[in-house]
């Protein structure tokens, strides 16, 4: 049930200052979906007949976010409030983008101009009126993902919407409908000219959700996947040994994705793409380095999708690392080299991929994931061991003045010498004792 009480004050007031002035004022799209289902709203829309000047001459700050689409975003207290002037679009030329916008007094029009009906429907909190005309609340109800009118002609107005659909499914956990679904392999072609930062920024959002392999999987039905990440369609069919296996890599690297915490989208990627390299590494029923291979194909893979090199570099040293094979024989100096190697700061992320890669054989994670790894792990930490240069007591200006030499190569390669020697023995981190075995290294 939507009421006035479904909204913040400080949008209430934003509205009754648009109708104060005389203008139309709606609240749309995403919020008032999510105000009728119960969840949380993250972000809030506001349709108005108000062009974005006028809307400039009533409030004190207003950014021009989409100022060419009509589109400024009102700041309150440091939350922003997105406020579009009607619009209906005339013909895409890009994929993306309308060749001309046109400004209406008619919310009618604007709303059919949306993607789906779900997102198609206005609310005035003033007057408790709610425009529904593509039933929108009924595909609630139904659970499904339906565009607003032919499915053919919104995907080809906008490339993105196919993707969005997916990603909508995954999040609501919904369906999409019949005629939808099957409109996105037709546009094919439009989806492709998207920029991937767009594409990635929707998976991000997808990988949010409680169970990104809803999306997943109707991208690939879609034939969305093997536009995006066809290394991980590949994977379809790819077979494991069982017991140890019960799903092929591609459902098992989705159970996988979807065992991982949802606060943690790159996470989530780096579970998704875990055993990327299975399919070319296979031999018979054992997938020989599929580890390091993998390191490189998610790196070709994270490049395309525009992902940061920080992130790139975060997937890798978890896929190089997620086979790791901890016993009671390791010894303390292994444990050092097994936490210098995957970093203090990403052990938690190691382990929990390692939990959900576990989970998603259907196997017991505990027989698989020791804590007596954990509590060896906390001692070396309370004993503050060294486990990098900046942690020894000497630095590279010791090491210069001791052997008399100048910045460059050699500095660093005797540090990293007395690091290795240190992790094997921590009582060597000594300042008197590592000085002498610089004077060594120096002869």
């Amino acid at each position: 049930m939507i009421s006035i009480k479904s909204f913040p004050k400080d949008l209430i007031d934003i509205c009754k200052k648009i109708k104060k002035a005389g203008f139309r004022c709606f609240v749309v799209g995403g919020g008032i979906r999510d105000v009728i289902l119960g969840n949380t709203v993250t972000n809030w829309d506001i349709a108005t007949d108000a062009t974005p000047e006028q809307i400039n001459k009533l409030f004190t700050k207003v950014i021009p976010t989409g100022i060419e689409f009509g589109t400024v975003t009102v700041m309150i207290k440091k939350t922003p409030y997105e406020i579009t002037t009607f619009r209906s679009d005339e013909r895409y030329v890009d994929g993306r983008h309308p060749e001309k916008v046109t400004f209406t007094r008619d919310i009618n029009k604007d709303l059919s101009r949306r993607d789906f009906t779900i997102n198609a429907m206005a609310y005035d909190p003033l007057e408790g009126k709610l425009i529904d005309n593509f039933e929108g609340q009924k595909d609630l109800l139904k659970k499904t993902i339906r565009t607003v009118g032919d499915p053919l002609e919104r995907f080809r107005e906008d490339g993105l919407r196919p993707l969005r659909a997916c990603r909508f499914a995954a999040r609501l956990e919904f369906d999409i409908e019949k005629s939808t679904l099957e409109a996105i392999p037709k546009c094919l072609d439009v989806a492709r000219k998207v920029a991937m930062e767009r594409v990635h920024d929707e998976l991000m959002r997808m990988l949010g959700a409680d169970k990104p392999s809803v999306g997943i999987e109707m991208m690939r039905r879609s034939g969305l996947l093997s536009l995006y990440i066809p290394e991980l369609e590949t994977c379809v069919g790819v077979e494991q040994p069982k017991p140890f296996h019960e799903y092929d890599v591609y459902w098992h690297s989705l159970y996988s994705c979807d065992y991982i915490s949802k606060e943690k989208p790159v996470l989530r990627f780096a579970a998704l793409l875990h055993d990327i390299a299975k399919p070319p590494c296979k031999e018979g029923t054992t997938f020989y380095n599929h580890d390091s291979k993998g390191v490189e194909m998610a790196g070709e893979i994270m490049k395309r999708l525009k992902f940061s090199n920080e992130h790139i570099n975060y997937v890798a040293n978890l896929i190089k690392n997620h086979m790791f094979n901890y016993t009671p024989e390791w010894s303390d100096s292994a444990v050092r080299r097994f936490m210098r190697r995957v970093g203090v700061e990403n052990l938690n992320d190691l382990f929990e991929l390692r939990a959900a890669d576990i989970k998603a054989m259907e196997r017991e994670v505990e027989l698989e994931h020791p804590k007596d790894l954990r509590i060896r792990i906390k001692k070396v930490l309370d004993e503050e061991n060294a486990l990098h240069i900046k942690a020894l007591k000497v630095n590279g200006t010791d090491v210069m003045k001791a052997l008399k030499i100048k910045q460059g190569p050699k500095v660093g390669k005797i540090l990293n010498a007395l690091l290795e020697k240190v992790i094997d023995d921590p009582k060597l981190n000594d300042r008197k004792t590592l000085m002498e075995m610089i004077k060594e290294q120096g002869k």
